[in-house]
């Protein structure tokens, strides 16, 4: 095939964009890099599908091979635009989630806590990079105890518990404060966003 290259390429490109779920978080610092470099993967496949279309109106649209080049080039860039995160929503296949807590930082830096009902938990912070640690939790009365926990890259501790602090009003469901070990006094606070484990 004579465009064989730029439809491995655009192909290629769809895959990465329609797997970033999976390999998002374990690029750590290196993720907005990444980002940085998929924009300019797109912009070049946008140069080439130009350069494509304008020999295919010079040919009277007479090769059939650019055609499909065209076409299949289209339909990747369209659809990466609007998908970004790609087609499916892989995170609906995982086990649901029922209890949510969120802290925003400086540099609008977020930091998001999923605890799910299969007993395992994902941390997720999002600040010139993306970072996930896993784990397994369990809940005794307002407290989780984080355990097998996975850290993400760059990471270097994680919290070995965490008290819910009830909320004070419909409009505040409360805190989730986390202790690095038992003798940390200060804790960490997140908001809770969501909280269904007494539903469980």
């Amino acid at each position: 095939m004579k465009h064989k290259g730029l439809f491995i390429a655009a192909l290629v490109f769809f895959l990465l964009v329609n797997m970033t779920y999976y390999w998002e978080g374990h690029m750590g610092g290196f993720a907005l890099i990444t980002f940085f470099l998929l924009v300019a993967y797109f912009l070049l496949l946008i140069i080439f599908l130009f350069t494509q279309s304008f020999f295919a109106i010079k040919e009277n649209f007479i090769n059939k091979q650019r055609i499909v080049l065209i076409g299949t080039m289209t339909a990747v860039l369209v659809l990466s635009f609007c998908y970004p995160s790609g087609i499916i929503n892989f995170e609906r296949f995982e086990s649901k989630s029922i209890f949510i807590a969120q802290r925003e930082g400086v540099a609008n830096c977020m930091t998001t806590l999923n605890l799910r009902i299969n007993k395992t938990f994902i941390e997720k912070t999002v600040c010139f990079g993306v970072t996930e640690t896993t784990g397994t939790y369990n809940l005794k009365g307002d407290t989780i105890f984080f355990e097998n926990i996975s850290l993400g890259r760059h990471a270097n501790h994680y919290y070995k518990l965490a008290v819910i602090k009830a909320g004070k009003g419909k409009n505040h469901l409360g805190d989730l404060v986390r202790y690095r070990d038992y003798s940390d006094t200060t804790g960490m606070f997140l908001s809770i966003i969501k909280n269904d484990l007494t539903t469980q």
